[in-house]
């Protein structure tokens, strides 16, 4: 009987044992999911589409290159890797290198801002990708026109 008695107790304390390291665990892979999505700093296109953008003094790291990342420069478009149509749009250096595609002060004399505008052969973004909103487009004219700086 006592030898009974005492592998209960050693077999509940091993149990509790291993009961506490799952426990812990589990808490610990909950609270690594919680702190991994809390640091993701993207947001997503409903977030993006209301954000208000001021009718002037247009930040292109604030207004436009969120704008880029979300519905331009993701895999199979205007990124680093693929330039779809010799294009990178990650970066203000990429997209202002050739003054044909942004001409700084001069938003009829670019190629960026008449394919969003819908006002050339190929408009941008094509059918079936996300739309730009009228103000993201307006706001992408008016970055061009006051200069297109890197603020």
């Amino acid at each position: 009987m006592f030898n009974s008695f005492y592998k209960n107790i050693f077999m509940n304390k091993k149990s509790k044992n291993m009961k506490i390291k799952l426990i812990s665990s589990v808490l610990f892979i909950i609270s690594a999911t919680i702190i991994f999505y809390s640091c993701d700093d993207t947001i997503n296109q409903s977030e993006l589409d209301s954000r208000p953008i001021p009718q002037s003094n247009i930040s292109y790291s604030e207004h436009i290159q969120p704008v880029f990342d979300a519905k331009c420069s993701y895999s199979g478009c205007h990124n680093d890797a693929d330039l779809a149509g010799g294009l990178s749009l990650t970066s203000h250096a990429n997209t202002t290198a050739n003054f044909l595609i942004v001409a700084p002060g001069y938003p009829d004399n670019s190629r960026l801002v008449l394919a969003v505008e819908g006002r050339t052969v190929n408009p941008m973004p094509p059918l079936g990708y996300w739309p730009l909103t009228d103000e993201q487009i307006r706001a992408i004219r008016t970055w061009v026109k006051e200069g297109a700086k890197n603020n």
